[in-house]
């Protein structure tokens, strides 16, 4: 987002399946209180400092949110990008079938490489999967944009009707016809253009 003129760090947190759940996310929130710890020095305001992700990197930045709320550290804004955030998403629905990017079946290998058998299970932590999580209250304002012909959108619309049930603001985007990743596949459309604005946005509002 070097557009918005907002500094950015990039964690480059270990990949399942060689370092399954919990490495990624307590990677990410690695580099999340370091960036805190070391905010003077980088001349950041550790105040404004928020967490974001998309697609499965949208379900690390809400996992991290989560950790960082029960870890007592603030996050000023968390920013989920069609997030992967549920394990049990397990079937498509045939009206999107045809369009789907991402699949039920990509969907079963990605959450399985992560959490292994316990993928689907009683068991799975909300730090892996943030929809498994009871309690959403006490998290930072959020973004969430998901598009209409995703697998990911019901969760999506979901996790972010949960978190505004709990007493956070939240600013929900369905776009209307786009599946997974639809501003990588279509740049230049019209919709792309509009989620890239209200990406640079929120980035540069608070």
């Amino acid at each position: 987002m070097a557009d918005t003129g907002v500094p950015m760090l990039a964690v480059d947190y270990r990949l399942a399946p060689e370092h399954p759940h919990p490495t990624p996310v307590e990677d990410c929130y690695a580099g999340l209180t370091w960036l805190v710890e070391h905010a003077a020095e980088l001349n950041v305001d550790p105040a404004r400092i928020a967490v974001m992700g998309d697609s499965a990197g949208g379900g690390l930045a809400a996992g991290t949110t989560l950790l960082a709320r029960d870890r007592g550290l603030p996050v000023a804004r968390q920013i989920l990008v069609y997030p992967m955030l549920d394990d049990r998403t397990t079937t498509d629905d045939p009206a999107l079938a045809p369009f789907l990017g991402w699949s039920a079946d990509d969907n079963y290998t990605g959450w399985h490489a992560l959490l292994g058998d316990a993928a689907g299970g009683p068991e799975v932590s909300s730090y892996a999967a943030p929809a498994r999580a009871s309690d959403l209250s006490g998290l930072p304002p959020s973004y969430v944009e998901v598009g209409e012909l995703d697998l990911f959108r019901d969760e999506s619309v979901d996790y972010a009707r949960r978190i505004a049930a709990a007493g956070a603001s939240v600013e929900l985007h369905v776009h209307p016809g786009c599946p997974h990743g639809f501003e990588l596949i279509a740049p230049d459309s019209a919709v792309a253009r509009r989620a890239r604005a209200d990406r640079l946005r929120v980035l540069k509002g608070f």
